[in-house]
């Protein structure tokens, strides 16, 4: 039996025009932070990649947006009013174990905490937002079989950086 595959479209020789790049689709961005600043230059930033953000002042703000709105990836501060972050995170992958969670957070030493919990990204303030879209990239491209995974504390990709990190 022969197997076939879908051929792939012949490249311009002359290298003039360069391949076309399909969109990503929109993203939906839960994004849970009570600084207001803080939410208005992360709002710019992934508004700025096309994606859809979703501003929640506290967790317990966070909680009702994600009942009530589809929500790709969480962006989680943990110093909160109303609800605090781990709390926050806790009822959140609980009532939605596909949302990927970053935590993006000034507090110190939450490594250990955030690897146990199943967070897919530690990030400490202040950040640096390369590294927060290739990190959030990353996630949204992880399928649903990896994030439960880490969720039931099984090895998988942890993406961590500390505020003192370099380059």
């Amino acid at each position: 039996m022969k197997s076939t595959s879908a051929s792939k479209p012949a490249s311009d020789s002359c290298g003039s025009m360069p391949p076309a790049r399909r969109p990503r689709p929109t993203k939906n961005i839960l994004l849970v932070d009570d600084d207001p600043t803080v939410r208005d230059s992360l709002n710019d930033v992934r508004t700025g990649e096309g994606d859809r953000v979703i501003p929640a002042e506290n967790g317990a703000a966070a909680l009702e947006l994600a009942a009530q709105r589809t929500v790709d990836l969480a962006l989680l501060d943990l110093n909160m009013p109303v609800k605090n972050g781990w709390d926050t995170f806790q009822q959140l992958t609980f009532e939605h174990p596909l949302i990927p969670v970053i935590i993006v957070t000034a507090r110190p030493n939450q490594l250990f905490t955030a690897l146990g919990a199943g967070a897919g990204a530690l990030l400490e303030k202040p950040m640096d937002i390369p590294v927060l879209l290739r990190t959030m990239e990353k996630l949204l491209a992880e399928s649903a079989e990896q994030n439960l995974a880490r969720l039931a504390g099984k090895e998988t990709e942890f993406h961590y950086r500390s505020a003192t990190s370099s380059g």
